[in-house]
C-alpha cells in the first residue's frame, strides 16, 4: 500500500473515530435533556386534564414535535415515533382559535388525547430509562462495573399479556447479557418450553384467554420442567394469591408495579443458587460436563420436542482407545488428566445445542439434535482428527495424545432410550473390532446381530436447491450460516425482481421468501409466480417469512399459494424443521 492511500485510510478511520465519539457524546445529551422534558410533559399532562390553558397545550406540543425531529438523529428511533405518535393526536390543537380558556374544557378531544398520551408517555419513560442505563454501561469500562446478573450469561422466558412492560424488561435483562424470549399467552409459553431449555421463566398471572396458573400445571406434570425455577409477576398484592402459588411450585413473587433492579437481583439470586446446585447434582465433578443422570433426563426431553417438531438426532458412545494402559503405565492421575483433556476437547469442537455427558469410566455420550447420522459421523471424524494431532494433557514436562473410537446412531420412530444407546454403543464396539482410531455409524437395521457400517465416507444425499429472497442483509447471513450445512445449494436474492429473474431462468426446489420488500414485495411476488405459465408448472415449496402476524395476513398467504408461512421474529431451530420437511429431508 502506497503512502498516500494509508495516509487516506488512517485519516478515514480517524474521521470515523471522530464521528462516533460525537454521536456517543449527543446521545448522552440527549437523554440527559429527554428526562428533563419528560418530567415537563407529565407536569403539563396533569394540568391539561385537570383545567386546560392554550399556553399549556402550546408547550406541551413543542416539546413533543421537538422530540419527533431529534430523537431518530441520535439513533433513538422508538423515542421519535412515540413522539410522532403524541403529535398526531394533538395535532388538532394547532388549528384552534380560541380566546376563552373555557371553551377547552368543552371539547372532547382533549379528554381523548390526555387519555392516549398517558400510555404514550409511560411508554417514553420506560425507553428513557433504558437509554439511561446503555449509557450508565458504556461508562463503566472496567470489570467491576459488569452486572451480577450479566455474569450468568442465562437464558429466560418472559410469559406475560403486557407487551410494553414484557418489551422492557427483554430489553433490560439483554442489556445484562441474558438470551430472552417473550410469550404473550399461556399456549405460546408451552410451544417455547417445548423448543428451548430455560434457566428461569417470569409469569404474570392475569392473562387472556388462559390465567398464569394454567402454566403451572403444565410444569409440574413435565419431569424435566417441574424443577425450573420460576417468579411470579402480579398486579396482585393478594395473599392467597402468593400462598396458592407458592403451594403450586413458585421460587418468588414479585409484585407490581416494582423496581427492576429488585427484580434483577431477584433473578440472580435464584439463578446462582440453581447453578450451584446444577453444579452438585448434573455435572460429573472430574470433567465437568454433565453426568449421566442429567443426560437421561434432557435426552428424554429432546426426544418429546421431536414428537412435536419432526427432525433428525443422532447420539454417539465414545470410549477412549487404551485407556486402562495409561493408568497402568502412567498412573490414574495422568487418567485423570487426559479425561479432562478429552472433555474439554469435545467441549469446544460441538454446538452449543450439542449434548455431552460423561458416560461412566472412559466414555462419553453425545446427542447431536437437528443431525443425521451422516452429519454426525462427518462431526465426529473432525474432532478425532484433531485428537490424532493434538496432546490432550501434558504431566511433568510429558504430553499424552489419545485416540478413541466411536458409534454413531440415529434416533428411529419408536425406539427406547435405552435402545438408541445400544445401538450407537455397539457400532462403537464394531469400531473397536475394526483396529480402533475410527467412526462407524449403525444401520437402521439390526441384521442378525450384525451391524453393517457406515464409514465416513458415505456419499452424500444429492443437493437440491433453495432460494432465499430477503431484503435484509444480516437476516440473509443468518440464515445461510444456520441452513448451510444441509445438503442444499442456497441462492441468494435482495429483492423480489432479482427472485423473479433467477426463477425464470432455473429450478428451485423450495423458496424462502420475505413478505416486505422494495420494487417487488413477497406477497405479490408469490402471486406472479402462481399465475405465470412458466413457472406454476414447477413443483416448488414456499415458505413465507413475514412481520405480518395478523391472521388476515397469514390466511392471504396461503390462499396466494405459500407452503409454510413464519411470523417474525422466528425460531432459527423451527425455521431448519420446516426447511427440511418442505424439502423432503425428513
Amino acid at each position: 500500500m502506497s503512502n498516500t492511500n494509508l495516509e487516506q485510510l488512517q485519516d478515514s478511520t480517524s474521521e470515523s473515530d471522530r464521528d462516533a465519539r460525537i454521536l456517543k457524546q449527543g446521545r448522552k445529551l440527549f437523554i440527559r435533556e429527554f428526562e428533563k422534558q419528560l418530567k415537563q410533559l407529565n407536569s403539563l399532562l396533569d394540568k391539561i386534564r385537570s383545567a386546560p390553558v392554550v399556553h399549556d397545550l402550546n408547550q406541551f406540543y413543542r416539546i413533543i414535535h421537538t422530540l419527533k425531529g431529534s430523537a431518530p438523529i441520535f439513533g433513538y428511533v422508538r423515542i421519535g415515533k412515540l413522539a410522532d405518535d403524541l403529535v398526531r393526536a394533538w395535532e388538532w390543537t394547532q388549528s384552534l382559535d380560541i380566546d376563552s380558556e373555557a371553551v377547552l374544557l368543552q371539547l372532547n378531544p382533549i379528554h381523548e388525547s390526555a387519555e392516549h398520551s398517558l400510555h404514550v408517555l409511560r411508554d417514553m419513560n420506560m425507553e428513557c430509562d433504558i437509554g439511561v442505563t446503555e449509557i450508565q454501561i458504556d461508562e463503566q469500562q472496567d470489570p467491576a462495573g459488569v452486572s451480577m446478573l450479566g455474569s450468568m450469561k442465562s437464558r429466560l422466558l418472559l410469559v406475560d399479556d403486557d407487551e410494553v412492560l414484557r418489551s422492557y424488561l427483554t430489553r433490560r435483562l439483554q442489556l445484562d447479557d441474558c438470551i430472552v424470549d417473550e410469550a404473550a399467552d399461556v399456549e405460546s409459553a408451552k410451544k417455547l418450553l417445548r423448543l428451548h431449555t430455560y434457566d428461569l421463566v417470569t409469569l404474570d398471572l392475569m392473562m387472556h384467554p388462559q390465567s398464569g396458573y394454567e402454566l403451572f400445571e403444565f410444569l409440574k406434570d413435565d419431569p424435566t420442567l417441574k424443577c425450573l425455577p420460576l417468579i411470579v409477576l402480579s398486579g396482585r398484592n393478594d395473599l392467597n394469591d402468593k400462598v396458592r402459588c407458592f403451594h403450586l411450585g413458585a421460587d418468588d413473587y414479585v409484585t407490581k408495579p416494582f423496581q427492576y433492579e429488585e427484580l434483577a437481583a431477584r433473578i440472580y439470586g435464584l439463578l446462582k443458587r440453581t447453578k450451584n446446585f446444577e453444579q452438585l447434582a448434573f455435572r460429573d465433578p472430574l470433567t465437568g460436563v454433565f453426568n449421566r443422570r442429567y443426560f437421561d433426563q434432557q435426552i428424554r426431553m429432546e426426544l418429546q420436542r421431536i414428537e412435536l417438531y419432526p427432525a433428525p438426532i443422532s447420539l454417539v458412545f465414545i470410549d477412549i482407545d487404551c485407556f486402562k494402559k495409561i493408568n497402568d503405565t502412567y498412573g490414574h492421575h495422568v487418567g485423570d488428566l487426559v479425561l479432562q483433556g478429552l472433555a474439554h476437547l469435545l467441549q469446544v469442537n460441538l454446538r452449543s445445542t450439542d449434548l455431552l455427558a460423561r458416560f461412566g469410566g472412559e466414555e462419553f455420550v453425545i446427542a447431536l439434535p437437528n443431525t443425521a447420522v451422516e452429519q454426525a459421523i462427518t462431526t465426529m471424524q473432525d474432532i478425532l482428527d484433531k485428537v490424532r494431532t493434538k496432546a490432550v494433557a501434558q504431566y511433568e514436562g510429558q504430553t499424552f495424545s489419545i485416540t478413541f473410537s466411536a458409534g454413531v446412531a440415529e434416533w428411529q420412530e419408536g425406539m427406547t432410550v435405552a435402545e438408541w444407546v445400544s445401538k450407537a454403543d455397539d457400532a462403537m464396539y464394531q469400531a473397536k473390532q475394526q483396529g480402533r482410531n475410527r467412526i462407524v455409524g449403525a444401520s437402521e437395521e439390526d441384521d442378525g446381530g450384525t451391524m453393517p457400517r457406515k464409514s465416513a465416507a458415505t456419499p452424500q444425499l444429492p443437493k437440491k436447491n433453495l432460494l432465499i429472497v430477503e431484503n435484509d442483509p444480516i437476516l440473509r447471513a443468518i440464515l445461510t450460516s444456520h441452513l448451510e450445512h444441509l445438503p442444499i445449494t442456497i441462492t441468494l436474492a435482495t429483492n423480489g425482481e432479482e427472485a423473479l429473474g433467477l426463477l425464470l431462468g432455473r429450478s428451485f426446489d423450495a423458496c424462502i421468501l420475505d413478505g416486505m420488500m422494495p420494487k417487488l414485495d413477497g406477497f405479490t411476488l408469490l402471486e406472479q409466480i402462481k399465475k405465470d405459465t412458466r413457472l406454476s408448472h414447477r413443483d416448488m415449496k414456499v415458505l413465507m417469512l413475514s412481520g405480518k402476524k395478523k391472521e388476515e395476513d397469514v390466511a392471504r398467504g396461503f390462499q396466494m399459494g405459500a407452503d409454510d408461512y413464519m411470523t417474525k421474529p422466528f425460531s432459527l431451530v423451527e425455521l431448519e424443521v420446516r426447511v427440511k420437511q418442505l424439502m423432503n429431508f425428513v
